[in-house]
């Protein structure tokens, strides 16, 4: 088995630097004309970039000093989306190279297209003047560059500006705040009385050292302006230990619902001190649910750990979250994971609420996670049980979302009976 991982790391590591060595080629040696600064810039700018990105990720699992963690995730992070959408846009760029070199030979004059010299003048009667003193040879025209190397040019700087642009207007939405999304979900069993009842859905916020305080505050405001009758926090809270991102997350205090702020787990808390968390939210007034459930007056609310939790002991326990309830009543499931529902269906739970999957986060990455999952966002069903799935409130790793906007659900429930 240790075989097989080390394995695997030499494969990624030979794809990592072959991807990096294909960029630098074409962003840098194919768009200058020999050896010289431009290209010793372009190593350490892509070695620069991806010894922050790496310096980053282990900072933050390590526990580092939090001021490193800081210091090193705004550019650690950013690189690692620009760097993929810098390999996107000079792959794309291949197409474009034969159809530029094209249009460039198309204009380029023809050695049959220049124009003959004028014709000898006829020998005049007149004495001819006297020959002009010869001029001065005329400064030589600076070089023009290649067909091939200008084409390389064009094609570089039209990737940078389309990668630059594509991470910023990403990170640009995510840094001003999720987006409410409002989804409606009938539930045959909820008593008439109930119809309407909102549900505020928040996954996903990554408190962390690029997203902090003040986006808390962002995401508490947004929920509270929806005046929710039920605020659900289901997973991924923080990236850090209580001790650096207690701060962070003291704006989750004023979160307001008629029927209280609830919380289950994600994989990142079991990353980040899970226990210590949930005694903190629990002081910040939310309500934990640890493999629990609480009876409202319309329906069920259960929440599960997440299933990270294995690992220490603490999984998801659905017979003791589910087992000894009234079926005749309706069942609301908090579980971070979509894979979770699964165990959702067999326990007759009639709308499981997750996060987890960022929708993908930064595209093409959606396809891997919708691979990895039964349902990437938005809402499904699976026999009798009902799946809603958001996208994040904030996002891990790179402050950046490509395809796959931040949201802060408002899931208003609906009777048939109504």
């Amino acid at each position: 088995m240790v075989i097989v991982y080390v394995l695997l790391a030499l494969a990624v590591l030979v794809v990592l630097v072959a991807a990096n060595w294909y960029l630098w080629r074409r962003l840098f040696r194919d768009t200058t004309a020999g050896p010289g600064r431009a290209r010793r810039t372009g190593v350490v700018v892509i070695a620069g970039g991806w010894i922050l990105a790496v310096g980053a990720l282990v900072a933050e699992r390590a526990g580092a000093p939090f001021w490193l963690q800081r210091v090193l995730a705004w550019p650690g992070f950013l690189w690692l989306a620009l760097s993929v959408y810098l390999l996107l846009a000079v792959l794309a760029g291949e197409a474009v190279r034969p159809l530029l070199r094209r249009v460039l030979e198309r204009r380029a004059p023809r050695p049959d297209t220049v124009p003959p010299s004028p014709a000898e003048p006829a020998p005049s009667a007149e004495p001819e003047p006297e020959p002009a003193p010869p001029a001065e040879p005329a400064a030589p025209a600076p070089p023009t560059p290649s067909r091939r190397l200008l084409v390389s040019r064009v094609v570089a700087g039209a990737a940078a500006a389309a990668a630059v642009g594509t991470v910023g207007y990403g990170t640009y939405g995510v840094l001003r705040g999720p987006r409410v999304k409002r989804v409606t979900v009938p539930l045959a069993k909820l008593p008439r009385a109930a119809h309407g009842y909102r549900i505020a859905v928040v996954s996903d916020i990554h408190l962390g050292p690029v997203l902090g305080r003040g986006f808390a505050q962002t995401v508490v405001d947004t929920v509270n302006s929806t005046r929710p009758d039920l605020i659900a926090v289901v997973g991924d809270l923080v990236d850090g230990s209580v001790k650096d991102l207690g701060p962070a997350a003291a704006p989750l205090a004023q979160l307001e619902a008629r029927h209280g702020s609830w919380f289950v787990t994600g994989n990142h808390e079991y990353f980040s001190g899970a226990e210590q968390w949930v005694a903190e939210v629990r002081r910040l007034g939310l309500r934990p649910l640890e493999n629990a459930r609480a009876e409202l007056p319309w329906f069920d609310l259960a929440g599960v750990n997440d299933v990270t939790g294995e690992r220490e002991g603490h999984g998801p326990d659905y017979a003791e979250a589910l087992g000894d309830r009234d079926t005749a009543r309706v069942c609301v499931l908090l579980a971070h994971q979509p894979v979770q529902i699964h165990e959702a269906v067999r326990h007759g739970v009639d709308l499981q609420l997750s996060g987890h999957t960022h929708g993908g986060q930064l595209w093409p990455g959606n396809f891997v996670a919708a691979a990895a999952n039964p349902t990437l966002a938005g809402l499904d069903r699976y026999g009798d049980t009902q799946l809603y799935v958001s996208r994040g409130a904030g996002a891990w790793g790179p402050p950046t979302r490509v395809g796959a906007p931040s949201d802060i659900t408002v899931i208003e429930l609906a009777s048939t009976r109504a």
